[in-house]
């Protein structure tokens, strides 16, 4: 996770070019948490909050909370809520997700982490959301995999090879920060399930996996629901938020001289070739999807 709070890194961009979450997901989770008659809705928590996006859903609670490590990340937060036409319902604290010491006991509602659970520590971030969360109060991590071409599955292993290839000067897979990145493309399953540990703090566990065909292995894997149609311009933008590819260039810098472009580039080129159709048309817009997995778990 250490790579987005460098200076180099451009939260902008980030912001920018990653895809949105669609309003079906919040609205599971807050279906979820208004289950119980008891279910309040004063204060929510977004953890891991990065550049507020999530944290903007949130509004049918009175006060949230974005918390982030990074402060580029947090100023990028500020300025999508005030873009947003957000009010004071917002606040944004600069802290690790494990341990949020200026919030008291019992004095959350929904705690959530969208794209962040793979970076916490779960040793540390059950206990620590057994003692944030209120009776009845609700916890909600998600996050999404490696991208697919929507119309392209024959394109699956070229997009595996580029992000999780073995080879460290033409893949980026050897340069993703881990366990994280390991634990996010298996969909939260290296996760301790929060009842496993605290049986006696959680109950409702639920694993769902917005899957659809792409792992047919896990359990009754549902749709894919997070996509995005994008230019080609677009999908180079998006390359260009992988944390791994700004580890990529650190370590090879001579990559940003080649003259057919560095290595995300070219395989945005790479892709562009291989959808083209057989008049030779290049395609004007690219679908993608993203596998996602997200975890429910509700305090005793």
């Amino acid at each position: 996770m250490a790579t987005f709070g460098k200076a180099t890194f451009n939260t902008v961009r980030y912001a920018a070019a990653r895809p949105t979450y669609p309003w079906q997901l919040f609205e599971f989770v807050f279906q979820y948490h208004g289950k119980m008659r008891s279910a309040k809705w004063d204060t929510a928590v977004d953890l891991g909050c990065g550049t507020g996006q999530a944290t903007a859903e949130l509004y049918p609670f009175k006060h949230v909370i974005g918390v982030d490590p990074g402060a580029k990340m947090i100023e990028q937060a500020k300025i999508h809520i005030a873009k947003n036409g957000a009010n004071e319902q917002f606040e944004f604290v600069q802290s690790a997700a494990e341990d949020v010491s200026f919030l008291e006991d019992g004095s959350v509602d929904l705690l959530v982490a969208a794209q962040a659970a793979h970076w916490f520590d779960w040793d540390k971030m059950w206990p620590e959301a057994a003692r944030l969360l209120r009776t009845g109060g609700s916890a909600a991590f998600w996050g999404y995999s490696e991208f697919r071409l929507s119309h392209f599955p024959e394109l699956t292993p070229l997009v595996s090879e580029y992000a999780q290839g073995s080879d460290p000067a033409t893949s980026l897979g050897p340069h993703w920060q881990q366990p994280g990145r390991s634990i996010l493309d298996n969909h939260f399953l290296a996760v301790p399930k929060a009842t496993d540990v605290l049986p006696d703090k959680f109950t409702d566990w639920e694993h769902i996996f917005y899957t659809g065909s792409h792992y047919p292995d896990l359990p009754n894997p549902q749709p894919v629901i997070l996509r995005k149609r994008m230019t080609w311009d677009d999908l180079l933008a998006y390359f260009r938020t992988f944390s791994s590819l700004h580890t990529f260039h650190e370590r090879y810098p001579d990559d940003l001289n080649n003259p057919d472009g560095d290595i995300a580039l070219r395989f945005r080129n790479t892709l562009k070739e291989r959808t083209k159709a057989e008049n030779g048309d290049y395609l004007e817009f690219i679908d993608l999807e993203w596998p996602t997995a997200l975890m429910t778990v509700r305090r005793r």
